[in-house]
């Protein structure tokens, strides 16, 4: 989802010669099969609606140029040819020599844009992800149709509507998945060794831009950004306000991973920590007129009240508009890794045929006057390329209370926590969905889980269980050791010195087999905090797992400490002496 806000453009009234290219579409059509290619020509001549003069000559040259090659190659070419497709790919190729950001959006992908700027659509409300030949449920809504017919996380769907759907991906499956609120879809699902059949009923799914708000401790409170659909600043603002009835005395803004969504949202949340008539960010683009300032509305909720700002590698966006404003304003911390870098602003102009195209048309800038894209994609390599902005061109700015910050790569945190990286074994065995598998096991032989899932905490019998589960299961992994060794051989079989030294690498090989079990015990703490999450997900749905996390979640822990320390909370808010 990208940062986008939408404005209202008057056409111009522009006119150019097109006779001749008229005549020679007609000259062309052989039978009433071509009039589809007739209806594109006379579409791009409607483009060209150019006033006269060498500014449009080469737009309207290349056009009608187009029109031409597109017309030859329907009349002439040896085989059919599919006019839509070949139009769609070309106007894909093109958008792709600009930014990643830039697109067209056809008529069958209008609803997947409805979803992205709002959050909503029809259907039955689950995630679900590939399994081998089949589309399994990984995560139903709680609260939705998929988890009130209950639909469980583990359940293979095997027939839509009466219709085997093995081999198609998750893609085939999400559109057969929604349709209009009030319409039944119904599912052939498999459960273990069961057949089931669930007839549900589509809702109106709504999915909430804070999925989870909650108490870490008794003074600090946690509000989990997801999204910048509609209204998020209204959900933060609500969280933020009965969390203060929970006597929280701190607050945790989590956009980590966060891909960011529409720009007044993220000014909305801003508003929620800081008074009203603060700018918080602006616009500016190759259209002065366009160029725009943000500044916050509303009243604040609480000025004063401790944040922290999580972000991560993945935090996009209206997500670097937040945690960059409230660090350019000295309004609380950041903690994480830097953001992704993102600071181009979308627009969406309506096309004809009920299409419409996102063009990037401005650039942001925090009040410090920063811009954090960290890509130029207006100066590409030579093979196509974009390079990010090296350190040496990234300029200095000031925050509220004279902090040195940077722009060119995204917002950096005030307090760096490395990105947490899963070992080998422990990947294969979530890349394996071995323990994905030993948690929907665990539902079946465990009818509840008690009333709290902060408090679940797996056994020392359940991770050995966990260990005789995993031992008959297919996963693997190669060391560095292992890989390096392999390298080794082949080096030294180029080298014509492998005879010499085989049997060294054979009794290394062997030294250095792997005892998956001994693995497993080697990760214990790893494997188990994974393990908790994705149980605790089973009863409790997102937000237990979400709780279940706060123990080991090592930024979360940073922020717990940092409240610790209102001395050095304060003193990273102002200028090093």
């Amino acid at each position: 989802m990208q940062c986008s806000f939408y404005v209202k453009i008057k056409p111009s009234k522009l006119f150019l010669p097109c006779s001749s290219l008229i005549f020679g579409c007609m000259k062309s059509i052989i039978n009433r099969k071509k009039v589809f290619i007739w209806a594109l020509c006379l579409s791009v001549i409607g483009l060209l609606s150019f006033k006269v003069g060498d500014k449009y000559f080469e737009i309207s040259k290349n056009l009608e140029l187009y029109a031409s090659v597109f017309r030859e190659i329907n009349t002439y070419y040896v085989d059919e040819i599919d006019a839509g497709k070949m139009n769609k790919k070309a106007i894909d190729e093109m958008l792709k020599t600009l930014d990643p950001y830039t697109n067209f959006i056809s008529e069958a992908e209008a609803e997947d844009f409805r979803f992205q700027m709002t959050g909503q659509y029809g259907g039955v409300g689950a995630q679900i992800m590939q399994r081998d030949d089949y589309v399994m449920i990984t995560d139903p809504y709680e609260g939705f149709a998929a988890q009130k017919a209950d639909l469980r996380a583990g359940d293979i769907l095997l027939e839509v509507d009466g219709k085997q759907v093995k081999g198609k991906n998750t893609s085939d499956i999400s559109k057969l998945l929604k349709g209009q609120a009030g319409s039944e879809v119904k599912l052939l699902i498999k459960r273990g060794s069961e057949t089931l059949t669930k007839s549900i009923i589509r809702e109106e799914i709504k999915l909430k831009n804070v999925p989870y708000f909650g108490m870490i401790n008794a003074e600090t409170g946690y509000i989990k950004l997801t999204s910048f659909t509609n209204d998020a600043g209204n959900e933060v603002r609500n969280a933020l306000v009965e969390l203060k009835k929970q006597n929280a005395k701190n607050v945790i803004l989590d956009v980590r991973g966060n891909p960011g969504g529409l720009l007044n949202e993220a000014v909305n949340i801003v508003n929620v920590f800081v008074p009203q008539g603060q700018l918080v960010v602006s616009t500016k683009g190759k259209i002065s007129e366009w160029d725009k300032s943000y500044p916050t509305q509303l009243n604040s909720t609480d000025i004063n009240i401790p944040v922290v700002v999580l972000t991560s590698r993945g935090s996009a966006s209206a997500s670097e508009i937040v945690s960059g404003t409230i660090q350019d304003l000295d309004r609380g911390v950041v903690i994480g890794q830097r953001t992704f870098g993102k600071g181009l602003v979308q627009s969406t102009r309506p096309l004809n045929y009920n299409t419409q195209i996102k063009i990037t048309t401005a650039k942001y800038y925090t009040p410090s006057g920063r811009c954090i894209q960290a890509l130029d994609y207006s100066h590409r390599n030579e093979d196509g390329s974009v390079a990010s902005v090296p350190d040496s061109l990234k300029r200095a700015f000031k925050t509220k209370n004279g902090r040195t910050v940077y722009d060119g790569g995204g917002v950096e945190p005030d307090i760096k926590v490395d990105l947490k990286t899963l070992s080998l074994p422990v990947q294969s065995l979530v890349a394996k969905h071995i323990i994905f598998d030993y948690a929907t096991k665990y539902k079946e032989t465990h009818i509840t889980l008690g009333n709290d899932a902060k408090s679940f905490k797996l056994t020392d019998a359940d991770f050995e269980d966990f260990k005789q589960f995993a031992s008959g299961k297919s996963y693997d992994y190669t060391t560095k050791t292992e890989q390096e060794l392999e390298d080794f051989k082949l080096k030294a079989e180029e080298e014509k010195y492998f005879e010499s030294i085989k049997a060294t690498y054979e009794t290394l090989k062997q030294q250095l087999k792997r005892d998956k079990a001994a693995d497993i015990q080697k990760n214990k703490e790893e494997i188990v905090s994974l393990l908790e999450e994705e149980i605790v997900k089973r009863y409790f749905f997102q937000k237990g797992k979400t709780e279940a996390s706060f123990a080991h979640d090592l930024e979360i822990l940073e922020a717990l400490n940092l409240f610790a320390n209102p001395t050095k909370y304060a003193s990273l808010l102002q200028v090093k002496k």
